[in-house]
């Protein structure tokens, strides 16, 4: 298990960086996690998808698939990934707090 430091906060992460521990995320925990995505300051927009994993995977206990995704918060693929530049597995779903998701999202 390796450890990362941001804002001064440590968290326990996978090697991709993805949060061993889920149960600990929070709005901050999601802010810190963005700046590892090169994203300093979650918009309204990138909240919206953040917050529609989030309540996905506390429901489902895994990730949305994209199409789902894109069709419940209403942002195409491309939008997505402009608001998550490394796509809605490895960005949003890291800022969102969820495990590193196993299939498509």
């Amino acid at each position: 298990m390796a450890t990362i430091v941001l804002n001064g906060r440590t968290y326990a992460v996978d090697e991709d960086g993805f949060l061993e521990d889920p149960t600990i995320w929070n709005r901050e925990v999601a802010e810190d996690l963005a700046t590892t995505e090169g994203i300093n300051g979650l918009n309204e927009d990138q909240w919206k998808v953040v917050a529609y994993l989030r309540e996905y995977y506390l429901q489902a206990g895994m990730a949305p698939m994209i199409r789902k995704l894109c069709k419940e918060t209403g942002f195409k693929l491309a939008q997505i990934y402009e608001m998550f530049p490394s796509g809605p597995a490895k960005g949003a779903c890291k800022v969102a707090g969820l495990p590193k998701p196993t299939g498509c999202v």
